[in-house]
């Protein structure tokens, strides 16, 4: 399966997101960088890393969801094309409108960075077909804007559509109903804050997010 790795000025977490992906599909992803106003042909999953792209200016994610090859990861998206959005990538894919909702400065305003308790709240999409509904699992934070918001009626029909991916054990950050990651209503855009690419081996303290990546393999062939 043929994938690609958006980088923005400011991502860095493009190498372990790349890392991952080349570990479990077994071939290094395209390395895409923002200027650029095409993907690579066959793609099947496209990733938006983690960082601060642009340095956070204006909003978290605001500038890096104006940048050219945003416009072809919508078209892609669109046509079914798989896409993940890691902490920055899931603070674009709001921004972009792919997906519902925005990412506020956490409750307190402190910057979280710890391995956090998560709960597994649908296994009915491509990215969390390794899981088990209910199932919790361990993976990496990093973010100071990472506080998910939605107006009541957004999240009543994301929770009634089946569309909360993961939800937080504890207040972490202050999302609303504890919300970590959701997709959009084709099933084939996941946004979440934690770092399932820093979970992929023992050394990682942990595996469950290798999980992630080995469902969306099988799933996409």
């Amino acid at each position: 399966m043929k994938t690609a790795v958006i980088v923005f000025p400011g991502s860095n977490c493009d190498r372990d997101l790349a890392v991952a992906l080349r570990e479990v599909a077994g071939e290094a992803p395209a390395m895409v960088w923002h200027r650029e106003s095409e993907l690579p042909e066959g793609v099947g999953l496209i990733g938006l890393p983690g960082g601060f792209s642009y340095g956070d200016y204006l909003r978290s994610g605001a500038i890096g969801a104006r940048s050219p090859i945003m416009r072809a990861v919508a078209e892609a998206a669109e046509r079914g094309v798989a896409v993940l959005g890691v902490c920055n990538g899931f603070q674009i894919l709001t921004e972009t409108g792919l997906l519902p909702g925005a990412l506020l400065r956490n409750a307190g305003t402190d910057f979280v960075c710890r391995d956090v308790d998560l709960t597994v709240a649908s296994s009915q999409t491509i990215f969390t077909s390794r899981f088990d509904a209910g199932e919790p699992i361990t993976l990496s934070v990093a973010h100071h804007d990472g506080n998910y918001f939605a107006d009541d009626e957004t999240l009543d029909r994301l929770e009634g559509e089946g569309r909360v991916a993961f939800r937080y054990e504890g207040n972490v950050n202050g999302s609303a109903r504890g919300i970590a990651g959701i997709v959009n209503e084709s099933g084939n855009v996941l946004g979440l804050m934690p770092h399932p690419e820093r979970m992929i081996e023992p050394a990682h303290g942990g595996t469950d997010g290798r999980r992630l990546f080995e469902g969306l393999v099988e799933a996409l062939g």
